[in-house]
């Protein structure tokens, strides 16, 4: 991968010039190249990573597995995509193995998500099966540790 979406990904705040130093390229080449990461597609949204478990939110996210009958002229694509226009849903993967698409989806409660999966999910046409998976505790998102201090290097030990 390109070293600028590296340093990006490791932290999107990082200053133009700050990157420029680090890549040894002028303040304009980087702003360049970032705008065209952004006009391509490559760069689709820049996001912190949050650990919502510090916040008083109590919402509720759940990995949906979902078997899925491809649609003729579209595959998986046409699916996915109508599932994608849901509100609760956060992520959509098309995955091997037993099922076909990985959904992450956010509720506020195990009822809304339930109601979300019965309700809306499981009755679009192609939808052969769901398998729903409630998310506990989040120890790393993204490559980043929820719960280590973050000036602290060393690893903890678990006896």
């Amino acid at each position: 991968m390109d070293e600028l979406l590296d340093l990006l990904m490791a932290n999107a705040r990082e200053s133009s010039q700050t990157l420029a130093k680090m890549l040894g390229t002028t303040v304009e080449d980087i702003e360049q190249r970032i705008n065209k990461y952004q006009q391509d597609g490559v760069i689709r949204a820049f996001k912190a990573v949050v650990n919502e478990e510090k916040l008083d939110t109590h919402d509720v996210w759940a990995a949906i597995e979902l078997r899925v009958q491809p649609q003729q002229g579209g595959g998986f694509d046409c699916i996915a995509g109508r599932i994608s226009q849901f509100e609760e849903v956060e992520s959509v993967v098309l995955m091997s193995g037993s099922y076909d698409l990985l959904l992450f989806v956010k509720g506020k409660s195990l009822q809304d998500v339930a109601g979300f999966v019965s309700a809306r999910l499981s009755t679009i046409d192609g939808v052969l099966s769901t398998a729903t998976h409630f998310m506990l505790k989040t120890y790393k998102d993204q490559g980043v540790l929820m719960e280590r201090d973050k000036d602290d290097a060393r690893l903890p030990i678990c006896l």
